[in-house]
């Protein structure tokens, strides 16, 4: 019994040892895999980059403003005297021409109808005098007398119709009137401000941008502006550039005109004005990150063939993330923008591509 139980348990040892490679309990050394290339190379960089395409861009610059109306006035009579009849409202909008205010002209009114009754008079004589002058019935003299007293009678009509005139205050244009100062009954003279008078179509953008830009702004410039509280985006255009630039600030003053038939541009609002100095159809474009500045200008990391390589560069203009490169890439070429601090040149990379952000 002992020897079987023996022999039993040898062939289960010889078993064992035979099944025990297939099982592979242990594992072996050589089942790893093996890196590629040389075992002692440091493994890529991951980077992000971007393909560099031509692309728009548009040399903008930006200011702030404010809003103006297209024309503006004090309203004030040219005379003195009390105040008889006011045909106008606060806030409401009047058209050229329209009858304003009037001043108590009865004075003027009674002196006038007295003048055109001896104009009437004098015409009579002097018509007689002209008959009678032709018949030789009397001299030149006493024709002439009576020619004067009709002439200085047609003139002082015609001046008290001018000081009639200026009793009585008109729009001299197409306007919204301000608040009044004054009311029925009061006494005004020529320096008392009744009221201002606004014409908000179209609105004035005045705003101030550095002397070295005054070759670059002609009338006709196109701009954009947003004013304070409001999303939406307005437009405008240059009609006039100072011919000055101001010796304290060094700064150019410039006007544009921007539609407003709904009024929503009020005078005083502030504004922020982009104007385009520019446009280029075709630039090369790269995200502000990739730009290396160093003493001998701005450098580029660029992928090739897995490899950075670093590469000089000519930069022009610059937007708010992006900067124009005027020589050093061409169309196509694969710039890096992250990982720029542990990048060498010839320092393997892994290329992720991303969209350039505008």
């Amino acid at each position: 019994m002992r020897k079987t139980i023996i022999t039993t348990g040898v062939v289960a040892i010889v078993i064992f040892l035979i099944a025990l490679p297939k099982l592979n309990l242990f594992g072996s050394r050589n089942s790893s895999p093996q890196p590629a290339g040389n075992p002692g190379a440091p493994p890529p960089l991951p980077v992000q980059a971007v393909i560099i395409t031509p692309s728009r861009l548009d040399n903008r610059l930006i200011f702030t403003g404010s809003i103006l109306p297209n024309e503006s006035l004090e309203l004030k009579a040219e005379a003195s005297g009390k105040i008889s009849k006011i045909y106008f409202e606060e806030g409401r909008k009047v058209k050229k021409g329209q009858l304003l205010l009037e001043i108590n002209d009865d004075e003027l009114v009674a002196q006038l109808e007295k003048q055109k009754h001896n104009r009437k008079l004098n015409q009579d004589i002097e018509f007689r005098q002209r008959k009678l002058l032709e018949k030789d019935a009397i001299s030149q003299e006493e024709y002439d007398n009576a020619l004067n007293r009709l002439n200085t009678t047609i003139a002082d009509i015609k001046l008290l119709e001018a000081q009639l005139a200026k009793t009585r205050i008109y729009a001299p244009f197409d306007g919204t009137i301000g608040f009044r100062f004054v009311s029925e009954g009061a006494y005004i003279s020529p320096s008392t401000t009744v009221a201002t008078l606004y014409n908000l179509n179209p609105a004035k953008i005045e705003f101030n941008l550095p002397g070295r830009y005054s070759t670059q702004v002609r009338a006709g410039k196109k701009v954009r502006f947003t004013v304070e509280n409001d999303p939406r985006t307005f437009e405008g255009e240059v009609y006039a550039v100072e011919p000055q630039i101001d010796v304290n600030t060094r700064t150019l003053k410039v006007r544009a005109l921007a539609s407003n038939p709904e009024g929503l541009l009020l005078p005083g609002q502030f504004v922020r004005v982009e104007l385009i100095l520019e446009t280029i159809e075709n630039a090369l474009l790269v995200p502000s990150e990739a730009l290396i500045p160093d003493l001998q200008g701005h450098k580029v990391f660029v992928n090739q063939g897995g490899k950075a390589a670093e590469q000089r560069v000519e930069i022009g203009l610059r937007t708010d993330r992006q900067v124009e490169i005027l020589s050093g890439l061409e169309a196509g070429d694969t710039v890096i923008t992250t990982g720029i601090l542990q990048l060498r040149p010839g320092a393997p990379v892994s290329v992720s591509l991303v969209n350039p952000q505008n």
